[in-house]
C-alpha cells in the first residue's frame, strides 16, 4: 500500500485501540502470522455484525461524524485530551460537573488520568511534543471553566465554617508534584523553547511559575524564594546568557539556595554546563543539569524530586567531573598561535586579481518597511520550525519535506505544517503581523594593521580618511594541521586604496508578542508557541529575501543572479552574511556599532537589550560581505594577547571584553 485514506476525526491514540484488533492489525501490517488476514476477516464481518444489529434494533441509525462521541462523559473528557480536541470540551466538562460530588473531582479524576496517559505515552515516544502541547491546551481551557465554580465553592465553604473568604490563599498549590521557577536570565528576550518545557512540566502536574524574559538575577532568586520552589530552570538563547547563568549559580550558592538549577537554550550545552556552571553550585543536594530538550525535562525533574534522586545525581556529577577533566587536558593537548604569527597567516587576497564589487547603486541607510508577509513566504526555510517543535527524521527521512515520509514522526509533521500553514494564512490576512528593516551599504577599508574595518559615510570621507565607525574583528587562533589560513572578517575587504564597501542590515517581525497575549487568555498554548514560532520563520526569510535585494539591486554586485529559493538556503550565491555574536564574529558589542551605523532604533523600532538582544525576539542582523572569496567561518577559541589587543582597538577595559568574550576564552579569565 502507497496511500491511506483515513478520517482524522474517527482515529484513535494506538492506547485506545481494543487489544484484539491492535494485535491483528499489528500482525497483519507486518505479516507477523500466517492467519493475519483470516483473523481480520472475522473481525470486519463482527463489526459490520455489530452494525447491522444497531440499526435492525433501533431503526434507521444515523452515524455520528465522531464516533468516539458515544462513550460516557468521563471517556470522552479523556479521549478529547488525549487527542487535543477542544471543540468539545465546554459541554463535557460541564456534563462531568453536573456529575460529581464537587468540581476538583472532575479534575483530580478524569482530567489527571488523560494527562498521566499523556505522560505515560511522551515519555515512551508514542507521543510528540505538538500532540502533547495541543493536549495542554484542551486542560488549560477544562481547568479554567471549572475556575469559577471552584472559587464559589471554597468561599461558600468558608463562611459556612465562620471564616472570612477574603483570608484564603489563591496560590494554594499543595496538589501540585513539585514546584519549578522558569526564567530567562537577564538580557535576553528569547522564550520558546521555555514556554514549551513549561507545558511539558505542566502536563505532568508540575506547578510552573514562569517569571518571563530578561530576569535580572536578584529577581531570579526573589522569586525562588517568594514560590518555595523545588528545581529553578534557566534558558537563553544568545551567548552572553551563558555568563549570566554563572553569576546567577554564584548567587545561588552565596545565598544557601538549596533547589536544584536546570540549565537550558539554545547556546547551551551539557559540556559549558559542566565546566563553567556547576563548580558554581553543584552537590549532591542540589547539582546543576543541562536539559537537551522538553522531552527530557520530565525525566530530569522527576529523578531530582523523587526517592532515587541520590543515584540519579551521582551518575551526573560523575559525569561532569569526567567531562571537566577531558576538557581541560584537551586544552592542555591543543596549540595555539600567537595572534602576530596568526596575523602572519591570515588570508591574503589579491584584490588587483579579484577586485573588489562594484559601488553599491546607493550609498547610506535605507529603511526597509514595505515587504509583505507574502513577499518572504517563498524564502522560508521550514527545518528549523520542526526543529523547535522536537520532530526529526530519520534517514532518509530528515528534513523538510522529505520528514513527512518517516515513520515515526511524518504523520504527526504533516499535522504541524497543516496547522502552521492555516495560522499563517490567518494571519497573512488578518496583517497581525508586519516586518520591518533597515539597510547600511558604505564605504569601506581594512585598517592599517589589518584586523578591523572602517567604514566611511561617502567617498569625500574616505578620501579624507575619517571614518565614521570601526567594526573590529576576531581572528582564528587554534593550530591547524593544513596550511589553511587564519581568518578574520576583516580579509574579506581591501585596504586603503581600494574602493571596496561593506553592507549591514537589522530585521523583525513584529506583532507577535500581542498574539501571544491573545493566545494565552485563550488558554491555547499551542497556537502560542506557533505563533511565536512563525514569527522566527518569517523574520528569517525577510532576511534571506533582503540579503538577495541587497545583492542584485540595492548594491547590485550580482544583478544578473538566477538562484531559486532552494538554492539560496543552500548558500549558492556570491558573499556572505554573518551575524555579530555568531562564529565567525562572537562579540556581541559589535552590534551597537551596527545600530549607531544605520539607526535600527530610531528607523525601525528595532531595540538592543542590556545584554544585546534584540527586541523583538523575532529579530535578525548581519554584516554583508560581497568578495567572492569571503567565507563563512568559526573564530574558535582565541589567546590573551588577542584579547588584550582586541580591548585596545576597541577601547574598551580588559575585564568587560573578557566577560563579553568568556565562551571562547582559551584561559581562565581573573
Amino acid at each position: 500500500m502507497d496511500v491511506g485514506i483515513v478520517n482524522a476525526h474517527e482515529m484513535l491514540a494506538l492506547s485506545e485501540v481494543e487489544p484484539d484488533i491492535r494485535e491483528a492489525c499489528e500482525n497483519l501490517v507486518f505479516n507477523k502470522t500466517e492467519d493475519a488476514t483470516d483473523v481480520m476477516l472475522t473481525l470486519t464481518q463482527r463489526e459490520r455484525a455489530r452494525k447491522e444489529a444497531l440499526k435492525n434494533g433501533g431503526g434507521a441509525v444515523e452515524e455520528k461524524k465522531s464516533s468516539w462521541r458515544d462513550l460516557d462523559v468521563i471517556k470522552r473528557l479523556e479521549h478529547s485530551l488525549i487527542n487535543g480536541i477542544s471543540q468539545y470540551i465546554d459541554q463535557d466538562v460541564e456534563e462531568a460537573r453536573q456529575q460529581a460530588e464537587k468540581p476538583l473531582h472532575i479534575i483530580e479524576g478524569p482530567l489527571m488520568d488523560g494527562m498521566n496517559i499523556i505522560g505515560d505515552l511522551f515519555g515512551a515516544g508514542k507521543m510528540f511534543l505538538p500532540q502533547v502541547i495541543k493536549s495542554a491546551r484542551v486542560m488549560k481551557k477544562a481547568v479554567a471553566y471549572l475556575i469559577p465554580y471552584m472559587d464559589q465553592e471554597k468561599r461558600d465553604n468558608m463562611v459556612a465554617m465562620g471564616l472570612n473568604p477574603d483570608d484564603f490563599d489563591e496560590n494554594d498549590d499543595s496538589n501540585f508534584a513539585g514546584k519549578v521557577l522558569m526564567a530567562t536570565v537577564k538580557g535576553d528576550v528569547h522564550d520558546i523553547g521555555k514556554n514549551i518545557v513549561a507545558v511539558v512540566l505542566g502536563c505532568n502536574n508540575y506547578k510552573v511559575y514562569d517569571i518571563g524574559v530578561m530576569c535580572s538575577c536578584e529577581k531570579i532568586l526573589e522569586k525562588a524564594k517568594e514560590y518555595d520552589v523545588d528545581v529553578i530552570g534557566l534558558s537563553g538563547l544568545i551567548t552572553p546568557s551563558l555568563d549570566e547563568m554563572v553569576v546567577v549559580a554564584k548567587e545561588l550558592s552565596k545565598g544557601g539556595f538549596k533547589q536544584p538549577l536546570l540549565i537550558g537554550g539554545a547556546t547551551t550545552s551539557k559540556m559549558h554546563t559542566a565546566v563553567k556552571v556547576s563548580p558554581n553550585y553543584f552537590t549532591l543536594d542540589h547539582p546543576v543539569i543541562h536539559v537537551l530538550d522538553a522531552s527530557r525535562s520530565v525525566t530530569v525533574v522527576s529523578s531530582l524530586l523523587g526517592e532515587n534522586k541520590e543515584e540519579y545525581v551521582t551518575d551526573i556529577m560523575e559525569e561532569y567531573d569526567e567531562m571537566r577533566e577531558d576538557y581541560y587536558a584537551g586544552l592542555e593537548d591543543r596549540y595555539f598561535l600567537t595572534f602576530d604569527q596568526a596575523k602572519e597567516q591570515k588570508l591574503k587576497i589579491d584584490f588587483d586579481v579579484v577586485p573588489p564589487a562594484p559601488a553599491p547603486n546607493k550609498i547610506g541607510v535605507t529603511l526597509i518597511d514595505s515587504v509583505s508577509l507574502e513577499d518572504v513566504v517563498p524564502y522560508i526555510d521550514w527545518n528549523p520550525f520542526f526543529q523547535t517543535w522536537e520532530l526529526r527524521g530519520r534517514y532518509p527521512n530528515r528534513g523538510y519535506p522529505k520528514i513527512f515520509n518517516d515513520e515515526a514522526v511524518g504523520s504527526e509533521a504533516k499535522k504541524l505544517f497543516d496547522d502552521a500553514q492555516n495560522l499563517m494564512k490567518e494571519i497573512i490576512a488578518n496583517k497581525s503581523m508586519n516586518l520591518k528593516g533597515v539597510v547600511g551599504l558604505f564605504p569601506a577599508n581594512r585598517s592599517e594593521e589589518g584586523e578591523d574595518v572602517h567604514i566611511f559615510a561617502s567617498e569625500e570621507d574616505r578620501a579624507a580618511g575619517t571614518p565614521s565607525d570601526t567594526f573590529c574583528m576576531l581572528r582564528q587562533q587554534a593550530e591547524k594541521e593544513s596550511d589553511d589560513p587564519y581568518l578574520s572578517q576583516a580579509d574579506f575587504i581591501a585596504p586603503a586604496g581600494y574602493k571596496d564597501h561593506m553592507g549591514m542590515f537589522a530585521v523583525s517581525c513584529f506583532g507577535c508578542d500581542k498574539l501571544v497575549e491573545l493566545y494565552e487568555s485563550q488558554h491555547d498554548d499551542y497556537n502560542k508557541i506557533m505563533s511565536q514560532a512563525l514569527a522566527d520563520r518569517f523574520v528569517e526569510a525577510f532576511a534571506e529575501y533582503l540579503h538577495r535585494v541587497i545583492r542584485t539591486d540595492m548594491w547590485g554586485y550580482a544583478k544578473d543572479e538566477s538562484l531559486d529559493e532552494q538554492d539560496l538556503l543552500k548558500i549558492k550565491y556570491v558573499g556572505i552574511r554573518p551575524a555579530p555574536g555568531y562564529p565567525s564574529q562572537p562579540d556581541h558589542t559589535e552590534k551597537t556599532t551596527m545600530w549607531n551605523a544605520i539607526k535600527a532604533k530610531e528607523l525601525a523600532g528595532i531595540e538592543l537589550s542590556d545584554s544585546l538582544s534584540m527586541m523583538p525576539a523575532a529579530s535578525v542582523s548581519a554584516l554583508v560581505f560581497a568578495h567572492p572569496d569571503s567565507t563563512y567561518f568559526a573564530v574558535g577559541q582565541v589567546g590573551k594577547d588577542q584579547v588584550e589587543s582586541y580591548a585596545e582597538r576597541k577601547k574598551q577595559d580588559l575585564a568587560i571584553t573578557e566577560r563579553w568574550l568568556s565562551p571562547i576564552l582559551n584561559y581562565e579569565r581573573d
